[in-house]
Formats: structure tokens, sequence, C-alpha cells
């Protein structure tokens, strides 16, 4: 379901690279929603998520090191999308998410999408057309 699509491509090589794997994160994600025979998902919801945090403060990194280099005018307004979406991450309730697994899995993928579709498309090609 998710897919690194052609729109959401920056022209910067290593942005893009790396937004494929926020991509398959994301369609990981999805898969173990609509795997019915993981009765108990979460295991799985804790390893997407870390492994999303993880990948993402790398991503980021490497975006905002690359906003610098080019002396780019968004930066900082930038940076702040990228520490909300960390410090989102670092808010889950993993006690309550034992409980609404479903529900949480739900979240995730409504923000991934929101996140990916909107501040790529939004924010990221920016980067790309300076």
């Amino acid at each position: 379901m998710y897919e690194m699509k052609e729109e959401y491509y920056t022209g910067i090589e290593l942005i893009d690279r790396e937004h494929k794997e926020l991509f398959r994160i994301a369609d990981e994600a999805y898969q173990v929603l609509k795997d019915e025979f993981i009765a108990d998902k979460f295991d799985h919801i804790v390893k997407i998520i870390e492994n999303l945090k993880n990948y993402a403060i790398l991503h980021f990194a490497d975006e905002e090191a690359y906003m610098q280099s080019i002396q780019y005018k968004r930066y900082l307004s930038h940076k702040v999308e990228h520490d909300d979406f960390i410090e989102k991450l670092e808010a889950i309730d993993f006690e309550q998410m034992d409980h609404n697994q479903t529900g949480t899995l739900m979240d995730i993928l409504e923000f991934l999408n929101d996140w990916l579709v909107h501040h790529i498309l939004e924010k990221d090609k920016l980067i790309g057309n300076t």
C-alpha cells in the first residue's frame, strides 16, 4: 500500500533513498495491521515504532545537514517539524497501546500517511527546488 511514487522525489538522491525506507517502514506497519494470523501484534508494533524512530533520527540528521549545506532559508521551521515527529513517536504510551493494538496501528498509519504525503510534498520538495 505504501510506496514511493514519482511525485515524492525531491531530486536529492540521499533524501529520496531515505524517503523510500520511510515508506517501507510504513508499509510494514500496514502489513502487520492486515495480517490476521498475528493475534498479538504488540512486539511487532514496538519494533516498527523503534525502527521508525531510529531511522527518522538518521534521516532528519542527513536532511538537516543538507539544508544547512545549501543555506536553506526554511531550515528552522523544517527542523521544528522533524523534532515534532520524533516527540510524537516518543510520546506513545506502550501500556495503553497493548490494550488497543489495532487502534494504535491505525493511529500510526494515519500519522505516517499524513507525514509522508504532506511533509514530503509540501516541505521536502521545496528543498529540491532550491
